[in-house]
């Protein structure tokens, strides 16, 4: 790292995409300080669980363990119509009961293990690009990189960086102050959002639809209960105002009729159904992550798990861009992958709006899509648009099904011995995975070696990998490249991972 500059990366916000990017640059290679505006976490956990790729995201790093145990729910819905989301290969709705409190704690433990320096109480005030915006593949030698102001308990800091990363929430200050355009859909309804004490409420997991709008209750632990309460008619709150437990029992009382105004509220929020993604996820050297380039309706912990994915397919790129290995373009596949993902999420969030909270009008669509449902195909489809397994990114070779997609977890017998897939991701490396003992690829990828592992293992499944002979992995744990024969992989070892060692 250049002498003038506090890190390689900056990135602004300590939720999970923030905390995920950190360690994810960590193991590509980069130094990275997380400036975070709280001096210490809330404990608020407005999510409470996260999606089955997400879920896939941290077991290819390792960190499942650390959380203590997750319990997966094979039950999801879709717009408030429930059905079984096994019934499509290697999915589940996700794992439920985990508070984001929890999962930031896991993630930030491992990002400081890794070496990252997250500062708490520093919040960001300005920015400033200079030098060479572009920067790609600049090892450290360019001109170009970013100042960040930053407001502390000692006063006024600045910080450079080659690159700074906004992952600080729907209301991103780095997003506004770096000029990024969001447009999208303004809010037209506002929610309640509360875990309440001694109200005895009873659980509505799905919620329950009555005249006057939509109340949802779930037990969180003995005595406390998340509430949910969407009001027909209800104009969007002032999200600068934290509104007031008697503003939500008086919304509940008013649909339910039933008065929980003598309990009391751990904590209150509010949320509305704005849809928004920014137009593009790079402006030169800033780049953005999670809510800070979409926001959207809350629906089955699809945000916090998208931005999770955001963090995972940007980190090992942006490693790579600093260290100076990175092909020319790759910093750009960021935008071209993600952006697409995010726009499929603000669809699927506002169509599961327009199904469960919609009035008395939504009751035929409703009626419909409960029909719709009950057909194999649909729920195949939307089990993958919720979980996030149906993602594929278009790499340019359909030559094979997998090419796109991630790699799945899957066992194979090893002269090691037997190990899963996922646990090959751990060092966020590439993968030459040889399904066929055929030294051609290995030798291929030999070259890249400092970049990708190469591993020679048999299937237990015959049928694990599509017939495939011989895989490309990305860090990210999405395939690159296939082979069904002898073909070697030079060339997309080139788009991914650069020139080898020597050149």
């Amino acid at each position: 790292m250049d002498a003038q500059r506090d890190a390689d990366v900056i990135v602004v916000g300590a939720g999970p995409a923030g905390l995920m990017l950190a360690g994810e640059l960590r193991l590509g290679g980069a130094s990275v300080i997380v400036a975070e505006r709280l001096e210490r976490p809330t404990g608020q956990s407005r999510g409470l669980g996260f999606t089955a790729r997400a879920m896939e995201s941290f077991d290819q790093r390792g960190l499942v363990p650390r959380f203590g145990g997750l319990e997966k729910s094979p039950m999801g819905h879709f717009g408030g119509v429930q059905f079984d989301y096994t019934v499509l290969e290697d999915a589940h709705f996700g794992a439920r009961g985990v508070p984001q409190s929890r999962t930031e704690a896991v993630l930030e433990e491992w990002a400081r293990d890794l070496g990252a320096d997250i500062r708490r109480g520093w919040e960001f005030r300005a920015l400033e690009q200079h030098g060479d915006a572009d920067g790609e593949g600049d090892g450290g030698g360019g001109e170009g990189g970013v100042t960040v102001t930053l407001a502390t308990s000692a006063g006024e800091r600045t910080l450079r960086a080659r690159y700074l990363v906004g992952a600080d929430g729907g209301h991103s200050a780095v997003r506004r102050a770096a000029g990024f355009d969001f447009p999208g859909t303004p809010a037209t309804r506002g929610m309640y959002l509360a875990d309440v004490v001694g109200c005895g409420v009873g659980p509505r997991f799905l919620g329950e639809r009555l005249p006057g709008g939509m109340v949802m209750a779930a037990p969180l632990k003995e005595g406390v209960d998340r509430i949910i309460v969407c009001e027909h008619g209800t104009p969007p709150a002032d999200r600068s105002e934290t509104p007031e437990f008697s503003e939500v029992a008086a919304a509940w009382l008013r649909l339910t009729g039933e008065d929980i105004s003598g309990g009391s509220a751990e904590w209150v929020s509010s949320f509305t159904d704005a849809t928004r993604q920014v137009t593009e996820y790079r402006r030169g050297r800033v780049l953005l992550v999670g809510d800070a380039a979409h926001i959207h309706l809350p629906a089955g912990g699809q945000g916090l798990s998208t931005g999770v994915q955001d963090a995972v397919n940007l980190g090992w790129k942006l490693a790579a861009t600093v260290r100076g290995s990175a092909p020319e373009g790759l910093l750009d596949t960021y935008h071209d992958e993600r952006h697409a993902v995010g726009a499929r999420l603000l669809m699927n969030t506002r169509a599961q709006g327009t199904v469960f909270l919609g009035g008395p009008e939504s009751q035929p669509l409703r009626e419909l899509f409960a029909e719709l449902i009950g057909l194999d195909s649909v729920k195949r489809h939307l089990a993958g648009v919720v979980s996030h397994l149906d993602v594929r990114y278009d790499l340019g070779d359909d030559g094979h099904p997998l090419v796109g997609r991630r790699l799945p977890p899957r066992a194979l017998e090893t002269a090691a011995g037997g190990v899963r897939t996922p646990d090959l991701l751990h060092p966020a490396q590439g993968l030459l995975l040889d399904l066929a003992d055929d030294p051609g690829p290995r030798a291929a990828a030999s070259r890249w070696k400092d970049r990708v592992t190469v591993v020679t293992g048999t299937p237990r499944d015959p049928d694990a990998f599509g017939g495939a002979t011989a895989l490309l992995v990305r860090p990210d744990g999405y395939v690159a490249w296939a082979a069904t024969g002898t073909a070697e992989p030079a060339a997309a070892l080139h788009r991914w991972f650069g020139a080898p060692e020597g050149g």
